[in-house]
């Protein structure tokens, strides 16, 4: 018994030993153990950020016309969101501050090109010019998306917007118009950011513009006056990976030699992890995946649509002919990718014997876990005790499974991580979030887990948190929350005020420890 209880204490001292070297291993990483080049950054999107909806001869987007019509979460619109049309000086001062490397923003389409073909609106231009030259004056690389979910409303109303393939060719002359204009001094582009959910949220379920979804399908209350959940998200992503196909072509044949920028496209990467290991909810988590990441990057590097989505959509899935597929595939110079955790997953084979099946339905699966809740023990009446009952549990295993995922299934491409954060939600009573510890955790153990995946052969090149300052966010409008920089939209001016975790961010950025050490001398831990 004695020998027993011996044994028994020094396994627990070598673990207790273990863990203390890991954690102080993790501790001393320093933006130097990354490789030579590596960006660190954050970002944003117009829609979300900019406000002066409708100055200066800007249109409506799509979203404008959505959250006019009070669809948006507590009706809440972005006309004036954060204001960074009127104050991106005042935001660049504060990434400089920061010592980000990098600030990923997005061009709208319907302040450059207000009828979203035809005239250039010399103010949008103005704009955008006036950015990108203050982020380049203060050392700041622009990081820009070309397309992030605000389509023009005038291409929704002449012809039905994404569903239609006209909007390939006006997809490429937006893109030539930003090249053309901006191409001298962006570097980086991404031609579309997360045409793997907007199908999904616009075209099956109906919750987001344009609102279409059929019988029985879309989102529990909503009621779509027209769309079609079984077909559309298809044909909506098919146009979508054609339009991102057709302006990197634009801007290897035209501009690439010339102005020596990479271009690639962004999806929404959560982790797809099964609910138990049984070998039937193993092959659904890795349906999952092959359903959202595969949905594109399949195309990209293979020149097809996964086989299981073939098998499992029919003739609901466009079908690529040979030409086809020579155009999409090698389309990119980097995949990036917004990580926010992991879903689990379990095998529903009933959904496939539904008669009528959208999206959803194929994947043939069902969430054991639903997005933002990453850890299975997270599902009791605590975690839904106030508001919508959101948070991110940290679950930094999942990006490194992406990455290995990417790395053996895909041919390990370069990797931009676009989207990674920690949202909260506000205080009912209105008071200011200064004391974010909850983010600067998160975010440090994420930054381990990129660290880990680059020594184990992912080619990981940037890393940017998700976001610079408080936005719009498109499901949750400003009811969950994930700005490094804090925004009082309560104030008429709209106050930005710095969260703990841009100061934690500023000093790792500035040659500090991953893991601050704290005033009594030990380091904090995850």
């Amino acid at each position: 018994m004695e020998q027993s209880r011996g044994s028994s204490s020094r396994l627990r001292f070598l673990l207790a030993v273990l863990l203390f070297e890991l954690v102080s291993a993790a501790a001393a990483i320093t933006r130097d153990d990354f490789p030579e080049g590596f960006v660190f950054g954050a970002g944003s999107s117009a829609y979300q950020v900019e406000g002066a909806w409708a100055e200066e001869r800007k249109k409506p987007s799509i979203w404008d016309t959505y959250t006019h019509q009070g669809y948006a979460f507590d009706h809440a619109t972005a006309d004036v969101a954060a204001d960074q049309y009127h104050k991106y000086k005042e935001d660049v001062r504060l990434m400089h501050e920061m010592g980000l490397d990098a600030y990923r923003f997005s061009i709208s389409w319907s302040r450059l090109i207000p009828d979203g073909r035809g005239a250039v609106n010399p103010k949008g231009l103005e704009y955008y010019n006036n950015l990108i030259d203050e982020l380049l004056k203060h050392g700041i690389q622009p990081h820009t998306t070309i397309y992030h979910f605000d389509l023009p409303q005038a291409l929704q109303d002449e012809y039905n917007g994404l569903l239609n393939p006209r909007v390939i060719e006006d997809f490429t002359a937006f893109a030539d118009v930003c090249f053309r204009s901006f191409g001298d001094r962006v570097k980086q582009w991404t031609t579309v950011n997360e045409p793997n959910i907007e199908p999904l949220g616009g075209y099956d379920m109906g919750y987001l513009p344009p609102r279409r979804c059929s019988s029985p399908f879309g989102f529990p209350g909503i009621t779509c006056a027209e769309g079609n959940s079984t077909m559309e998200p298809y044909v909506v992503a098919h146009h979508l990976l054609f339009a991102h196909a057709s302006m990197v072509s634009l801007y290897r044949r035209k501009y690439q030699a010339v102005q020596g920028g990479r271009i690639g496209i962004t999806l929404l990467a959560w982790w797809y992890e099964p609910a138990t290991t049984k070998p039937e909810d193993v092959a659904a988590a890795e349906r999952m995946n092959d359903f959202t990441l595969g949905w594109f990057l399949h195309p990209l590097v293979y020149g097809d649509y996964p086989p299981v989505m073939k098998r499992n959509a029919g003739s609901k899935l466009p079908a690529l002919t040979a030409e086809e597929s020579a155009r999409v595939r090698g389309s990119f110079d980097f995949v990036g990718v917004n990580q926010y955790g992991a879903i689990y997953v379990a095998d529903d084979p009933s959904q496939l014997k539904r008669e009528l099946r959208d999206y959803s339905a194929d994947e043939a699966t069902k969430y054991v876990t639903q997005p933002f809740e990453s850890s299975r023990h997270q599902l009791g009446q605590e975690f839904k005790q106030r508001g919508l009952g959101l948070r991110n549990d940290d679950a930094p295993w999942a990006l490194r499974k992406l990455l290995e995922h990417l790395q053996t299934k895909y041919a390990n491409p370069p990797v931009v991580i676009y989207e990674n954060g920690a949202g909260h939600e506000p205080d009912p009573s209105g008071g200011l979030l200064y004391d974010d510890e909850f983010r600067s955790r998160f975010l440090q153990v994420y930054i381990e887990a990129a660290l880990q995946s680059i020594r184990n052969g992912s080619n990981v090149r940037s890393y940017f948190v998700w976001s610079f300052m408080d936005v719009f966010e498109y499901i949750f409008a400003y009811q969950f929350q994930f700005g490094l920089i804090g925004v009082d939209y309560g104030a008429e001016g709209r106050t930005r005020y710095a969260r703990s975790s841009a100061r934690w961010y500023a000093g790792f950025l500035h040659g500090g420890e991953l893991r601050m050490v704290a005033p009594d001398g030990s380091r904090a831990s995850s």
